[in-house]
C-alpha cells in the first residue's frame, strides 16, 4: 500500500491515474545493457488507485519489493510534481506490505483490494470502477491497460467462482493493511470526496475553492454532519478550518 504524504490526494484527474498505470508497466519491465527487454522487474496480480491511497498485489521478482515501489514512487511523483509545480515527496516514505504465505489470504487480499472502491460509497459494484484491476479479469482483450497475470489465478479458480467471491462484501473486520485510519463512524477521504464531486462536479481542491460561496457553504455543512473532521474538510478542499467551524 502506498499512500500520499499527509493524506494528500495523488491523482487530481483521470489523466494522472492513466501515467500511474503507465509508470506500473514500465517500472516493471526489466532490460538489458543494450535496451532489450529481457523479463520483468516483478509480477502484478491486483490494483486499485483511490484518490489518496494505491494498493498492489505484486509479486517480487528482479526486483526487491521495496526496489519495486522506489522505482514506481519516484516515476510518478516527478510526473506529478512537475505538472502541478510543486516540490518534495508525494508518497509517505515508508510504504505498507505484508507476506502473502497461503492462497487463501491470497484470494482474501484480492476480494478486498477490488471492495474497496464499493466500501468507500464510490460505485455499488466492483465492475463499476474504473482504476481497478477487476477489468483484466473479466475481459483482458478489452482492457485500456493490461498490467496483471490473471492466467495463473484463472487456472487455479474458475472465472465463475472468482466473480462469486469478489462481489461477496467482505466482513468489516477484515482490515488488510487498512489505510483510512477513520476514527469508528466518520467517513474516509473518498467518501468526502466523492460527495464533493457528486454534489458539485469538483473533483479537487482547487476546483471547489472555484465555487459560489452559497454552494461550498451548504457542502461544507452537509459534510460536518455526516461527521467529516475539520482537519479532513481542510486538507481535501482548502478551506481553512477556522472557516469551516463557524459555518451554521
Amino acid at each position: 500500500m502506498m499512500r500520499g504524504i499527509n493524506h494528500q490526494n495523488i491523482f487530481e484527474e483521470q489523466e494522472d491515474y492513466y501515467q500511474f498505470l503507465k509508470t506500473l508497466d514500465l517500472m516493471g519491465q526489466s532490460y538489458e545493457p543494450d535496451g532489450t527487454p529481457s523479463g520483468r522487474n516483478y509480477t502484478l496480480y491486483a490494483y486499485c488507485l483511490m484518490s489518496n491511497h494505491i494498493h498492489l498485489l505484486i509479486r517480487e521478482r528482479e526486483d526487491t519489493i521495496g526496489m519495486a515501489i522506489k522505482r514506481i514512487a519516484s516515476s510518478y511523483a516527478y510526473y506529478y510534481n512537475h505538472k502541478y509545480s510543486r516540490d518534495g515527496h508525494l508518497f509517505r516514505e515508508r510504504f505498507k506490505s505484508e507476506p502473502v504465505n497461503d492462497m487463501a489470504y491470497f484470494v482474501t487480499l484480492l476480494r478486498y483490494i477490488h471492495q474497496n472502491p464499493v466500501k468507500a460509497g464510490m460505485v455499488e459494484a466492483v465492475k463499476d470502477y474504473e482504476f481497478c484491476s477487476w477489468s483484466e479479469y473479466m475481459d483482458k482483450s478489452g482492457t485500456l491497460f493490461p498490467l496483471c497475470d490473471t492466467c495463473t489465478i484463472l487456472n487455479r479458480i474458475p472465472y465463475k467462482e472468482l466473480n462469486e467471491l469478489v462481489n461477496a462484501p467482505l466482513s468489516d473486520d477484515v482490515a488488510c493493511l487498512d489505510v483510512e485510519d477513520v476514527s469508528k463512524g466518520r467517513p474516509s477521504d473518498d467518501q468526502v470526496m466523492s460527495l464533493i464531486k457528486e454534489k458539485t462536479g469538483a473533483t479537487n481542491s482547487s476546483a471547489f475553492q472555484q465555487l459560489p460561496a452559497e454552494i461550498k457553504k451548504s457542502v461544507l455543512i452537509e459534510l460536518k454532519n455526516s461527521r467529516a473532521s475539520l482537519r479532513q474538510l481542510e486538507r481535501l478542499t482548502g478551506i481553512g478550518k477556522s472557516m469551516i467551524y463557524r459555518l451554521k
